[in-house]
């Protein structure tokens, strides 16, 4: 059971990048897959999820709404976020996670499997 984040890098504010988690030994249904992120020093922060659920709903930080989307890929065992218009305020380690705790969860205490984190930083 793991799940593997890519995606991040160096980039200029007002720029965009797209992270991808891809799932592997298991399935993501009936899962919520959700993005935080954490600068060091801080806690982690949650910054979105969406739902394997039949709705396939999603949900996100106020901080990030409207900038950043997240979906679903057609092989519904990877999920991106589209990040877009950064700010370097959004630097940091961004991890994504799944949670089968059936609802779209911001506690990270609610989210059983991790991957390993990937590196954005908003800089010009």
């Amino acid at each position: 059971v793991q799940l593997q984040a890519c995606g991040g890098g160096l980039v200029q504010p007002g720029g965009s990048l797209r992270l991808s988690c891809a799932a592997s030994g298991f399935t993501l249904d009936y899962h919520y897959i959700g993005w935080f992120r954490q600068v060091p020093g801080k806690e982690r922060e949650w910054v979105s999820c969406i739902s394997f659920l039949s709705d396939g709903s999603d949900y996100y930080a106020d901080s990030v709404k409207g900038r950043f989307t997240i979906s679903r890929g057609n092989d519904k065992n990877t999920v991106f976020l589209q990040m877009n218009s950064l700010k370097p305020e959004d630097t940091a380690v961004y991890y994504c996670a799944g949670s089968t705790a059936g609802w779209p969860s911001t506690d990270r205490d609610e989210y059983a499997y991790w991957g390993q984190g990937t590196l954005v930083t908003v800089s010009s």
